[in-house]
């Protein structure tokens, strides 16, 4: 997923609206004003559409897996968020700036790992993001 937000193409509908995703913030990072809610209502249906296709594609859990409290849309929109921050930090942070953003996408990456193997192993449900 890193590398989709990293900007590395691959044939999957969720990695190729990773990259999107992170091509939005990019753009959010240095934008007008104005502009900015355009890109906001962008990724709003972006991040709709990747909880649509989760919804149809991953199998339904058992009744008693946990509830994680956020959608796969708005978790690769926010690992989207961060891999944007912290390459603009490459360029204009001071040097805790640049640790505490790198700090806080590697724990986003890992905490998004993680809740894909409780996904698959069915010990995790998602809200519902449609």
């Amino acid at each position: 997923m890193l590398q989709a937000c990293r900007g590395m193409r691959a044939d999957h509908p969720l990695l190729g609206a990773a990259r999107e995703l992170t091509s939005l913030h990019q753009r959010r990072l240095t934008a007008a004003h104005e502009t900015i809610h355009e890109i906001d209502e962008y990724r709003t249906r972006q991040v709709r559409d990747i909880d649509r296709w989760v919804t149809a594609h991953l199998p339904v859990a058992p009744g008693g897996a946990y509830l994680h409290t956020e959608t796969i849309g708005a978790i690769i929109d926010r690992l989207a968020q961060h891999t944007a921050r912290a390459y603009a930090a490459l360029a204009d942070e001071s040097d805790w700036d640049l640790w505490f953003v790198w700090e806080r996408l590697a724990e986003l990456a890992v905490g998004y790992e993680d809740l894909i193997e409780e996904l698959t192993a069915g010990r995790r449900r998602l809200p519902s993001g449609c």
